[in-house]
């Protein structure tokens, strides 16, 4: 079913926080309940690059990786409505961080390092988590990058214990008022 002019937004949805926190989830169900066009960024520079992430880090560098980020980000600020998973690094650089707000609102997605751990722990494919797949590892890690992220955040929401549906509709309840089911 099409979606309602009325949900439309005049501006993209830019979803941040740390692996794991549901950004994926979150932009899946988005594209999928409101046919908001959906930009999975690591997904999209890996296509775009012929190799997995963890191929990019190694052979390419992670600052490689960074620029084809904010590459990225100035690429979809010709967009609106469209919903943008980014990748967990995107708002440490200041230039990300600016390009996201030119056309959008940045949603920080929130969880607690064991809601994280139990979210990655059967993945591989998260370089920066090699050697620290722990609480301890994850919640350093997450300090080190909550005040980029809550600096970034237009609004915060936490994710725990919380179905996809339900953080969708507190996204729109706190950015425009709840869309009919």
């Amino acid at each position: 079913m099409p979606m309602n002019e009325e949900y439309s937004l005049p501006y993209n949805l830019f979803l941040i926080g740390f692996m794991g926190s549901g950004k994926s989830s979150v932009a899946a169900y988005l594209h999928r309940k409101y046919e908001m066009p959906l930009f999975e960024m690591d997904e999209t520079i890996a296509e775009r690059e012929g190799m997995s992430i963890p191929e990019l880090f190694e052979t390419m560098g992670e600052e490689y990786f960074r620029a084809a980020e904010t590459a990225l980000l100035i690429e979809l600020q010709s967009n609106q409505n469209t919903v943008v998973s980014c990748g967990g690094g995107v708002p440490m650089r200041a230039c990300n961080v600016e390009a996201m707000k030119r056309n959008g609102k940045v949603i920080l997605l929130t969880a607690s390092p064991e809601t994280i751990l139990t979210r990655v722990s059967g993945n591989d494919n998260r370089p920066l988590l090699k050697g620290r797949k722990n609480v301890a590892g994850i919640q350093a890690l997450m300090e080190q990058r909550r005040p980029c992220y809550e600096a970034a955040a237009d609004l915060t929401i936490a994710t725990d214990g919380k179905k996809v549906e339900e953080i969708c509709r507190e996204i729109f309840q706190r950015l425009q008022g709840t869309p009919a089911d």
